[in-house]
């Protein structure tokens, strides 16, 4: 399972059947953060028979769950009567975005001591990219990338190495949404070529950016596997020190940083850290 069907993984919800369910507070939780999970996954908005549908569960059930999740501000109800996720929500998500940096960072600062050039981690959000975390270089000439910059998936190494743990289909769909707007002459505005790139990634391991999202910047990328939601790092520098040989080794560095990071992470999150 890639990391992106981890994060789009159908909810567990279970349909009611008319029997007492123990341990109902539970269920109710499950339930609810459910909803939350189908929201997010169909966009962020659905009407409330949509939610029936995708879920199994009955309407008076998911009524008296969303109407206690948009009291607390975890839901918001439209003007249209359409759901959708609540403001609430991203005061949690950026909790959990500062410890996963405090997690990464000093994974960053390895590369950046390894191979003096700016390491960056990046997340899935929507369909863009969003930087959460950077160590910058040593360097007077180096990339700087402001935390919290959405970017376009297509043009970016994180991005390629986003889309990469896609099934081609799930990509192309992304593609199909956000399109493929030129940042630079060098983005790849093609989508048959895209796709064939991203091939090349899943094949390799990791992604280059040569100067598609900033004219005279470098890049690779690669995926964290077994993430809890899809992330990606990278190297970045400019193209008089990100040689060809510059390129290769800092894949190698970061492959590895990768595999470290699923390690870290996987410790974090085991149940006696929940």
């Amino acid at each position: 399972m890639t990391a992106y069907d981890s994060a789009m993984r159908e909810p567990t919800i279970q349909p009611e059947n008319g029997q007492p369910a123990p341990h109902s507070g539970v269920q109710t939780v499950e339930r609810a953060f459910g909803l939350l999970e189908v929201l997010a996954a169909e966009g962020g908005e659905l009407t409330l028979t949509a939610l029936a549908e995708r879920t199994g569960l009955p309407m008076p059930t998911i009524h008296r769950l969303l109407q206690t999740l948009a009291a607390a501000g975890y839901v918001a109800q439209r003007a249209s009567r359409r759901y959708a996720l609540g403001p609430r929500l991203i005061w949690l998500g950026e909790g959990a975005v500062r410890l996963m940096s405090g997690w990464v960072r000093p994974h960053l600062q390895s590369l950046v001591d390894t191979l003096d050039e700016t390491a960056n981690l990046a997340m899935l959000d929507g369909d863009r990219a969003v930087y959460v975390a950077q160590v910058p270089s040593g360097h007077s000439m180096r990339m700087f990338t402001e935390v919290g910059r959405r970017v376009h998936l297509h043009s970016t190494g994180v991005g390629k190495a986003l889309l990469s743990t896609m099934t081609p289909e799930q990509a192309a769909l992304v593609v199909t949404r956000t399109g493929l707007p030129p940042v630079t002459e060098q983005t790849i505005t093609d989508p048959s070529a895209l796709l064939a790139e991203l091939a090349t990634v899943r094949h390799r391991g990791y992604a280059i950016d040569d100067g598609e999202q900033e004219v005279g910047v470098r890049c690779v990328a690669a995926a964290v596997p077994g993430a809890p939601a899809p992330m990606a790092i990278s190297v970045s520098g400019p193209n008089g020190r990100m040689t060809d040989a510059a390129l290769e080794r800092a894949a190698t560095v970061l492959r590895r940083t990768t595999e470290l990071l699923t390690e870290a992470l996987g410790g974090q999150l085991t149940p006696t850290n929940r």
